[in-house]
């Protein structure tokens, strides 16, 4: 395994995370919920043994399922291990439990320690944005519980630039804990993250975790055309990330090739391309199936050339948003060339 700190704190994860996502039967999501816990101890067994420290959970998975197996399976580690765990989506029928309110963010870290039965959390996480509290609100309850020792590190998750970075000088003008992470979604069909976020994270220091870097299992190169749509795989329960089906084909293909020249699998060449990506701290690898995990795992150890990167990249880059498109097109050449004639 291969390791790095998260963002410009001193804490050190893998950069592959386990994502137990998918530990529990809640039938609310019979596509995604459906590890029981034999599997899930083997798989988080497997993990440790790789050399995986870094472990992600949510409050609102599978009703408050994963985080309480998770945490009976890694407490007899919890010393050696990184947990993650957030809050934001709806855990209960009362209308204030939902969003980011100070009072639903220390009610939920307060069950979140409960389920996963430790005295404090990693790494605490706001999993979506709330248009209805007030940015001040949501981050000084954050604060409150890192001076009160029950959060060590705080995150955010799915927040667009502009409401992170407002955050983050928020942080710093208050003397506030500061955001570490972002955990957002970003693979070789969703490169969105690119036109602000990433930028902004690399200024501000953030380091990122990403979310179903296999697009929901279909840069694993397992689906066809004729298979979408059949009710026994994952996309057809739950088909969330809003791609082009035929692009995500001509994409797999392009893998297959770079695939075959490593002896790998689509899988592990579709991670080994965000391993390359320096804002990228770790990866979060979900699986409902041992080798699912076993195959993800060895993604670390490929190393892309610089022709198949550049062959990646050119074949899914992102189209240029305004006002990307338009500075970029009247960048001054005397400027540059001066820039660039400068010692780094």
């Amino acid at each position: 395994m291969e390791y790095t700190q998260l963002g410009s704190t001193g804490l050190i994860v893998s950069k592959l995370a386990f994502g137990a996502m998918t530990f529990g039967d809640d039938p609310s999501i019979k596509a995604v919920y459906k590890v029981d816990q034999q599997l899930a101890q083997d798989m988080v067994n497997r993990s440790l043994d790789a050399g995986i420290n870094f472990f992600d959970t949510a409050d609102g998975y599978a009703n408050g399922q994963s985080e309480t197996m998770l945490g009976k399976l890694l407490a007899p580690h919890r010393n050696d291990v990184i947990i993650s765990t957030k809050v934001g989506f709806r855990t209960g029928n009362p209308v204030t439990q939902a969003g980011l309110s100070k009072r639903h963010i220390l009610f939920s870290c307060e069950q979140s320690l409960k389920r996963l039965g430790t005295d404090y959390i990693d790494l605490y996480i706001l999993h979506k944005e709330d248009p209805f509290t007030p940015l001040e609100e949501s981050l000084e309850a954050l604060n409150s519980l890192v001076t009160a020792g029950k959060v060590r590190y705080v995150g955010y998750s799915n927040w667009s630039a502009w409401r992170s970075a407002l955050a983050y000088q928020m942080q710093k003008d208050n003397g506030w804990a500061t955001f570490c992470n972002g955990q957002m979604n970003y693979s070789l069909v969703g490169r969105d993250v690119e036109h602000d976020i990433v930028p902004f994270m690399q200024h501000a220091g953030i380091g990122m975790t990403v979310w179903s870097p296999l697009a929901s299992g279909f840069l694993s190169g397992k689906y066809t055309r004729e298979s979408l749509k059949d009710p026994n795989n994952r996309l057809s329960g739950f088909d969330l990330l809003p791609f082009d089906k035929e692009f995500g084909f001509k994409v797999v293909e392009v893998l297959k090739n770079i695939a075959a020249e490593h002896n790998a699998s689509v899988a592990q060449i579709a991670l080994a391309w965000l391993l390359s990506k320096p804002v990228v701290a770790s990866i979060i690898v979900g699986a409902s199936k041992m080798h699912q995990l076993e195959d993800n795992l060895k993604s670390v150890s490929i190393k892309l050339s610089a022709a198949q990167l550049q062959q990646l990249e050119a074949i899914t880059k992102p189209t240029n948003l305004y006002p990307q498109w338009f500075n970029q097109q009247l960048i001054d050449p005397k400027q540059q060339e001066i820039l660039s004639s400068l010692p780094n």
